[in-house]
């Protein structure tokens, strides 16, 4: 499949947190990768990464998962480690590739020395518990499971790691 540019849409507590344009790379049906630069305006510094023009996000997005795994790059392609997203299922819609995103994150450093759970209190803020019970169930076990493969060294390829099933 050669690559075509699709717009990634990042939906969080109903409305659009952010757009960007990205290249499709691979769409086998249930799992698609995406190539985009760094969508920001600014560097954000974490403390833990720091994100910044010139950053390279190859993302990997399921049909059947409750996650996203974002491999980022230095422009001098040097890994900085993988952003994970607690979403759920991503849709495309002809050049329009849907997540929305369930507040929960992990981090994992490129050596793997460094594995962090994010935005736990965002969740719990979030209401997702009472609202979709059952959606908040899948978000807690996919970051879990994630945190899991992370900690027994499974994050050398994104595109490789196992589902939770």
């Amino acid at each position: 499949m050669s690559a075509r540019s699709v717009e990634v849409v990042l939906v969080k507590a109903g409305r659009i947190k952010i757009r960007y344009a990205a290249e499709l790379l691979a769409d086998d049906g249930t799992h698609l990768v995406v190539r985009a630069p760094w969508a920001g305006e600014d560097a954000r510094d974490f403390g833990f990464v720091r994100f910044e023009s010139g950053d390279v996000f190859t993302e990997h997005y399921w049909r059947d998962r409750w996650y996203a795994v974002k491999e980022v790059r230095a422009e001098d392609g040097a890994l900085k480690g993988w952003y994970c997203d607690i979403t759920r299922p991503a849709t495309l819609d002809g050049d329009k590739l849907t997540v929305e995103d369930l507040d929960l994150d992990l981090w994992v450093s490129a050596d793997g020395s460094s594995v962090l759970r994010l935005d736990e209190d965002e969740f719990e803020a979030s209401g997702l518990r009472e609202a979709d019970p059952e959606a908040a169930a899948h978000a807690v076990r996919a970051l879990d499971h994630l945190e899991l493969l992370a900690r027994s060294g499974e994050f050398r390829t994104a595109a490789d790691l196992p589902s939770d099933r």
